[in-house]
């Protein structure tokens, strides 16, 4: 998989190509499940990027797949136990939502409890942005504004009175100052689905907060992606308007109304992985946890460059006064994702520590708990640790289905392929574009039983010239077997740009692995409060 080039197209790589159920679809999971997780990260399947209007084709399957997701999350959330000695795992024990309105285009999206957390504290704020140029139009009406993060929300609409969406790539172009006009604010992945009415843009304000910020925004370049009837084919158009702002935000009350706790607490994993917690804040709409990551040296040889991008730290709290047992990244059953999620690479540049934070969500975390534990499960992270196997195309029979021709095993992780086909290639995100020859791809089909992450894998294929060409591994992994073991029924690996004219033999190499270990022994009880300002 070819790695992003730098954080801030890593962040628009994440919200643009992300696939997210339809939001009708999301309104009625959410009547019936409540305080139940209806993320589907990008992370938990492989990197699967793909141009837009290919995601108009994928959406039914991916909702279906959703659906099947969602029903087994379901179970899990109130049936599953750890382990014989670990507690089930409990709803949040949470005091019931204030009884207010919510603005319709915030009412059935995840925006809508951050809303009625927030409204009564004064924390979300109207700057009654309404810009119309050339027909097109721009309101910003409602910004969820607390010590930790500001969300903006966007709506956008076309000449014709649809809604328009595709604003990401803009993100950029939104700034969040002081005075001076220094930066206090990055840009936060928010994990959670969206709707088709409202776009959001979510930041993560530095520790250091004025008691005013500047919001500034230049958004000039609109993609437009639309249906031509004539062609029959999904067309874009690129528009150029002027959607420039700025409004200022009064920080005083967020600031007041949260609980900040500096810590210090470290830990070195045996293959050294340094974890340091730095600081625990608490805020009506919820908890984060703030903590640097390093290598030792004799990791840092053995990882990829862009380890970075892919390291992923498993955990668990949990909280005895309330019964509540939250597991959080990876793959596995019950399995939880922080609702903001935030990494800082720029101290990487000096030798410095990776900067990372989680906001848990009040429909998970009980927000004024106390006496929180913090118990870490593993991590998973790109080591370099090649395995080859050789492939011969022929050797497939054509008598039966599912024979397996090629079988691939490493480091407890097990594909097996059954099949094969040429397929016209896709231009895709993580790759690069078709050599502009006529002809197919190679897709090698099959399943997988992974004991490791598979994320952050890189895989090459190498003809019987020496010519190396670039793979992409496609495949949603289940919930794990009785084994603790990934499983992905529908595997497939595309070799890009090889076709049928270059043979039938090759040699199928994975040169990157992305580990999970598991061998960790470290707990911390994060600190807890006297009292919560927002409750006074």
């Amino acid at each position: 998989m070819k790695p992003i080039p730098n954080d801030e197209d890593r962040l628009w790589e994440q919200h643009v190509f992300r696939e997210e159920p339809e939001p009708d679809f999301t309104l009625q999971v959410m009547k019936k499940l409540d305080g139940v997780s209806m993320e589907r990260e990008a992370e938990l399947n492989f990197s699967v990027r793909k141009p837009s209007n290919t995601h108009r084709i994928r959406r039914m399957g991916v909702t279906a797949a959703a659906v099947v997701i969602l029903a087994g999350g379901a179970w899990f959330a109130w049936d599953y136990k750890v382990g014989p000695e670990q507690p089930a795992v409990n709803a949040v024990n949470n005091p019931p939502l204030p009884n207010i309105p919510v603005p319709e285009e915030l009412k059935y999206s995840y925006l809508a409890d951050d809303y009625k957390r927030l409204k009564p504290l004064g924390l979300v704020v109207n700057p009654n942005i309404h810009i119309e140029d050339q027909g097109y139009t721009l309101k910003i009406e409602d910004v969820l504004v607390d010590r930790s993060q500001i969300v903006i929300t966007t709506q956008q609409t076309m000449p014709d009175g649809l809604n328009l969406t595709g604003l990401t790539p803009e993100m950029g172009r939104i700034h969040i100052t002081d005075a001076q006009g220094r930066e206090v604010a990055s840009l936060v992945r928010d994990t959670r689905s969206s709707n088709l009415t409202v776009e959001r843009f979510a930041f993560q304000l530095h520790d250091d907060i004025p008691d005013e910020v500047i919001v500034r925004g230049e958004l000039g370049n609109l993609n437009r992606s639309y249906y031509n009837f004539e062609t029959q084919s999904y067309e874009d158009k690129d528009v150029t308007v002027d959607w420039s702002f700025q409004f200022n935000i009064d920080m005083t009350q967020a600031k007041s109304l949260a609980v900040e706790a500096p810590m210090n607490n470290t830990y070195t994993t045996p293959e050294g992985l340094k974890l340091d917690m730095t600081q625990l804040v608490r805020t009506p709409s919820g908890t984060r946890l703030d903590m640097n990551v390093s290598l030792s040296d004799q990791l840092r040889d053995k990882v990829r460059e862009d380890w970075a991008d892919y390291v992923n730290i498993m955990y668990h709290l949990e909280i005895p006064e309330t019964n509540e047992y939250r597991i959080f990244n990876g793959i596995r059953p019950d399995t939880r994702h922080a609702k903001f999620r935030f990494r800082d690479q720029s101290g990487l540049r000096d030798g410095g520590s990776l900067k990372l934070s989680e906001t848990w969500d009040p429909a998970f975390v009980t927000v004024d708990a106390k006496d929180i534990l913090f118990v870490l499960d593993g991590y998973s992270i790109p080591v370099k640790e090649e395995k080859s196997m050789e492939v011969d195309l022929d050797k497939r029979r054509k008598d039966t289905n599912f024979y397996t021709f090629v079988e691939f095993e490493q480091l407890g992780d097990r594909i097996l392929f059954y099949d094969y086909n040429y397929k016209p290639q896709l231009e895709s995100y993580n790759l690069p574009k078709s050599d502009g020859k006529e002809g197919s791809s190679l897709v090698l089909e099959g399943t997988g039983t992974f004991r490791n992450a598979f994320n952050g894998d890189h895989w090459v294929a190498i003809d019987t010239e020496g010519k190396e060409y670039p793979v992409e591994v496609i495949g949603y992994p289940d919930e794990p077997n009785n084994n603790g073991e990934y499983v992905a029924d529908s595997l497939k690996l595309i070799i890009q740009n090889f076709h049928k004219e270059n043979g039938t033999k090759f040699t199928l190499k994975r040169v990157v692995v992305d580990r999970e270990y598991r061998n960790v022994d470290w707990t911390v009880d994060l600190p807890s409060f006297k009292s919560l300002p927002w409750q006074k």
